[in-house]
Order: structure tokens, then sequence, then C-alpha cells
């Protein structure tokens, strides 16, 4: 039997001799090679944690002691040491685990941060709620990477824990010298001066600095560099940090990807996210078709070779967002912040005002984090900033946190604002051009993670809005959000073989409504929308509003995500939960028909 299969608790961790110690590191890195590769996930980052977890396990006592993960992709080997290894036949998949941090799955997980620089403030809380309880004798201990401390969450809880020296906080800070690629900026360089002060042994002592140690001046207390593939150097650091009754920072140097030569070799993202492998089955009989990211990161590149003003920027995303080959192309006009949304948008901001024409990719998700930048800093002033959403929309296996599904309901209050999202790729490319042609204020894009699909054509064009389907009778009229234009389509089809025409209408511009749609909806029983967002607050609810608003009293149900946090799973299966398929959509839009039929032939006083 492998001595993993032995490990059901993190106690049983504590009997193992330094080699079976040895023996269970080299078994977590082949399960997690073999398990991951099949599932997908992120791999580089937790062979990187192996040892490192073995020892925080061995010398904490979690639950009672609360360990938290910033972020959560790192948890792996959190999970199979904490009884959780039979589900990694399911990972990411419905029904089985989490890629995160899940309080679902067990007590040994407190937090589910999958967005950076977090969790030095929950253990800034949870250590001071203790305090204040009169309960010390648990620790709190925060596993915090280096990329995650490019972003000011971190900074200012780090700023707040060196006010407050009588809170005992360990920091364990996971330093591999990158995010998604290198960690950029002072911050890195000021790490990597602190790894060489120390040689290339690395001791559990203070490393010199010439200008001293930043940690240090913050009033915190500072141990390492410590090898962090030495689980007997970091136990002794760990335990050294327990023994004191103040905020202190454990520096742990480990190498992503460890342990798997293609990770190792790869300088790109040291395999940061590996894809799923395929299913078995016979080849497709469609030509693939390119991703969403790379048609941008394309299309972008040529704007750019016609506009010396395009300036490109993301935060430690370069490639996901498709801005590798722009940054090659033009190094000079090309910014990575590290994980820094808020200061991303703000720098744009200050780009527009200096006349550069600024576009911000994000993944959706994260440009939650820039509305108050983009509302205040951009929108307040007018400024020609474009923001690109790269997997906007249901994402799926990552689960609930990486759903770009609430963009819509927060940017839709920005003035000024307008939204693009494009149906396929030739729109994709149509609409990157108008967004940056925009000058009298902000734009934004959103298009949703994979392929593109093969395009959808147009039948005509009426005031701005794409007509992709005009059946006889005007029973329905079909609003779509993008890449939806599909299920739209689908659904016309299906209403068609009930006796219903549906016509489908793609705005292109989603926000502001445009206002001749009002005017084409007053000529149909029922208007729908499609839409992969939540529907409180999405396009759906807007078109609605602009109904109301012009006296057009034609009904609109919209179809939408619900308010809520959607489990992870295939994009395919979180649809069809919610009940964006065409036949469910279908089903919903008779019975709103028959309803509305039976209720004009039944007299209100009968």
């Amino acid at each position: 039997m492998a001595l993993l299969e032995t490990i059901s608790g993190p106690a049983d961790l504590r009997r193992l001799s330094p080699v079976q110690l040895e023996c269970v590191a080299a078994e977590i890195r082949e399960t997690l090679v073999r398990k991951v590769r099949a599932s997908g996930g992120h791999l580089g980052s937790n062979l990187g944690v192996v040892e490192l977890t073995l020892a925080l396990h061995r010398v904490f006592d979690s639950p009672a002691d609360t360990l938290l993960w910033d972020t959560g992709h790192q948890t792996y080997v959190h999970k199979m040491l904490t009884g959780r290894q039979e589900g990694f036949d399911r990972l990411r998949q419905g029904g089985g685990l989490s890629g995160y941090a899940s309080r679902a799955e067990s007590e040994h997980d407190v937090i589910e941060n999958s967005h950076a620089s977090t969790a030095l403030g929950y253990a800034h809380g949870l250590a001071r709620a203790r305090a204040l309880a009169g309960d010390r004798g648990r620790a709190v201990v925060a596993v915090v990477g280096d990329g995650s401390l490019t972003g000011g969450m971190a900074w200012e809880a780090l700023n707040n824990l060196g006010g407050e020296p009588d809170l005992p906080v360990i920091i364990v800070l996971n330093d591999n010298g990158r995010s998604y690629q290198p960690t950029v900026g002072g911050i890195a360089a000021h790490l990597r001066r602190l790894r060489a002060g120390a040689g290339s042994r690395h001791t559990p002592e203070t490393a010199a600095e010439p200008d001293g140690n930043l940690f240090e001046r913050l009033g915190l207390e500072y141990r390492g560099p410590v090898d962090g593939h030495d689980v007997a150097a970091v136990e002794e650091a760990l335990c050294a940090a327990r023994s004191t009754a103040r905020p202190v920072v454990v520096h742990v140097v480990t190498e992503k990807g460890r342990g798997w030569p293609e990770a190792e070799s790869n300088d790109l993202d040291r395999c940061h996210v590996v894809r799923a492998a395929p299913t078995p089955g016979p080849a497709a009989a469609s030509t693939p078709t390119p991703a969403w990211t790379s048609v941008f990161g394309e299309e972008l590149v040529a704007v750019a070779e016609e506009r010396p003003d395009v300036v490109a920027l993301t935060a430690a995303m370069l490639e996901p967002v498709g801005l590798l080959q722009f940054g090659r192309r033009f190094p000079e006009r090309t910014i990575d912040v590290g994980i820094a949304e808020q200061h991303a948008a703000a720098l744009a901001a200050g780009l527009a005002l200096g006349g550069a024409h600024p576009v911000l990719a994000l993944y959706a998700t994260f440009a939650n984090r820039a509305v108050d930048q983009l509302l205040m800093d951009i929108a307040l002033h007018r400024c020609p900033v474009t923001l690109v959403m790269d997997r906007a929309g249901v994402t799926g296996d990552d689960g609930a946190s990486h759903n770009g599904m609430w963009d819509m309901s927060l940017l839709q209050a920005v003035p000024g604002l307008r939204i693009a999202a494009p149906r396929d790729g030739s729109r994709l490319r149509e609409l990157l051009r108008e967004a940056v042609a925009h000058e009298e204020g902000p734009t934004a894009l959103r298009f949703p993670k994979g392929a593109t699909g093969a395009d959808v054509p147009a039948l005509d064009t009426y005031a701005g809005m794409d007509v992709l389907c005009n059946e006889p009778g005007r029973d329905v009229l079909v609003v779509t959000a993008g890449p939806m234009a599909r299920l739209g389509l689908e659904a016309a089809g299906l209403l068609k073989a009930h006796g219903i025409g549906a016509t489908v209408v793609d705005p292109r511009w989603v926000a502001p409504v445009n206002p001749e749609l009002a005017t084409v909806a007053a000529h149909y029983a029922y208007v729908v929308t499609l839409e992969d967002h939540g529907r409180t607050g999405g396009m759906g609810a807007a078109v609605g509003q602009a109904l109301a608003d012009a006296g057009v009293r034609t009904p609109v149900r919209s179809f939408g995500l619900p308010r809520a946090f959607l489990e992870h799973g295939s994009r395919a299966e979180v649809l069809a939960r919610v009940g964006l398929t065409a036949p469910a959509v279908v089903g919903s839009v008779l019975a709103l028909l028959e309803n509305r039929a039976a209720a004009r032939a039944t007299p209100a006083w009968s």
C-alpha cells in the first residue's frame, strides 16, 4: 500500500519519519500530475507547495488551528492530507471536488477565496475576534504567495497587522517568484534581494537587505528565507513563529511546478493551469474555431499597428487574456501591474488623460474589483478607456467565484459607459474596433471562455441591431446578448414547430439599451431576452425598464443566471441547471403565451 493511502487526516503525518515524508511527497506529486492532467486544473502551484503543506499540517493542528490559503487554488495537497484523496477523480467536475478551498467539503477549509490578496484581511479579523473572546491558544496562519503581495489589499492588512504587535498572526510567504508569470514591481525586487542576502542556501535567519527589511520596518517579525522544499527546515521556522506572540512573516522559497519536467522547463507559466485531457471518441466533424481570447489578441495587435496611441494593460494575466503577442510586438506599450485591478483602472485613466487609448484586459470576475475606479476615475472624467472582460458569463469548472456573471449588473450603473457583447469572432473584431474608436467616454467588451464557434450571419441590420431570424408572425421578439444568439436561433426554430413566429435580434451594444428596440418591441406580443449573465441588473432588466420608460406595454420575460453562487461543473451542465437550454426556454415561453391567451379569454369579473 502506498504511504499516501494511509493518510486520512493531518494526525497521520506526525508519525512519519523523514524518509517516509520524502516518499509521501513523491507520491503526492505523482498523484497530482496524473489526476490534474486528466481533470484539468492548477498544477504548477500545487507541485510547488508539497513540502510546505506537509510541514504546515505537522506543526499546526487543523482545524483547531486555522490555515488560510491565498489563493485557494494551491490547496490540492491540503485536500489530499485532509481526507479527500478519492475526490480527485472528479476534480472540478459536477459533484466532484472544487478546484479551490470549499467550506462545503471540509472543516479544514475556512475560506473560499479565489480572488487574491484577501487572506491577510481574514487572518487579521479572525485573530482579533479570538483575542476579544480570550481564545489565544489556536494559531491563525495565512499562506500568501508573492504574487498576492502585488495586490493592495495585502498591504492594507500588513499595515494594520504591523500596528498590532500583540496580535499573533503567522504569515507564511510562499515565494516562488511568480503568479501566472514572473512577479512584477518593487515588491518582487525586494524579495529577490532578501533571497540573495541569505546566499545560495536558505537558512532561517534574517536576511541582509541594504535598504532594510520592509516587513520589519512595518513592525512585523521576519524569519527566513527558508528552503520550502526542506520539510525539517520549514517545520523549524514554523515552530519558532508559533512561539512568537506577535505578527510574524515566515519567508519560504519554493519552486512552482517542482518535480514535473514539463512544468520546470516551461518558463512562460510553469504549468499554472493544465487543460483536461480530451475525452476519447470520434474526431470532431467540423473544423475547430479559434478561442475568443486569441481572436481578441490578434485583432488588438492589428488595431495597434494602425493606432500608436493604443496601450494594453492587464493585472498579472498577460497570456491568459490574450496580450502575449501584443507584449512581444509592442513591449513599450504593454503594462502588467500585477494582481492590482484597481490600480490598473486608475492607471488607465491617467493614460487616457495623457492622450493614450488604454485597453484594459481582465477576467470578468476580477473586473468587479475595479468598479469604483471605473466609476470615479474613468467615467467621471469621460476617459476613453476600453475595458475588455474575458471569461464573461458561465466559466463552469472554476466554480462560483470565477463565473463572470456580475459585471453587467455593476457596470450598467456607470454613466456614459457603453457595453458590447459579440456573438462570434467576426463581431468581436468589429466591436473591438468600434470600442477603441469611441473617444467620448469609456467602453466595455465582454466575451466568454472557450472557442468562438462558427460565425452567425445577420439577415439584416436595423438601427445598429442585427436581425438574425425573422419568422412570419410577430408573436415573440427574442433579444440575445453575445454568444446566446445561438440559443436564440435554436429556440426560434422550436417555436416555429409550435406555430409561433419569432424574430431574433442581436443588439451588439447591450448597454445602454438601443432606443429603437422599444419601437420594434411594440409590434410583438412578447419580448424574450437571453443572456449568460445574472438576471438581477442584467440586460433583460434593462430592456424591461427601457420599454416601460418608452410607454411600451409588451411584456418582457428575461432568461439568465439566478441570483446565486453557481456550483462548479461544465458550462453545459451549469446552463442546463439554470434553464438556459432551448427546450427549457421554449417550454417557458409556450406557457407564458398560453397563460396570456387564457387571461384574455376570461373576463376579470367572471
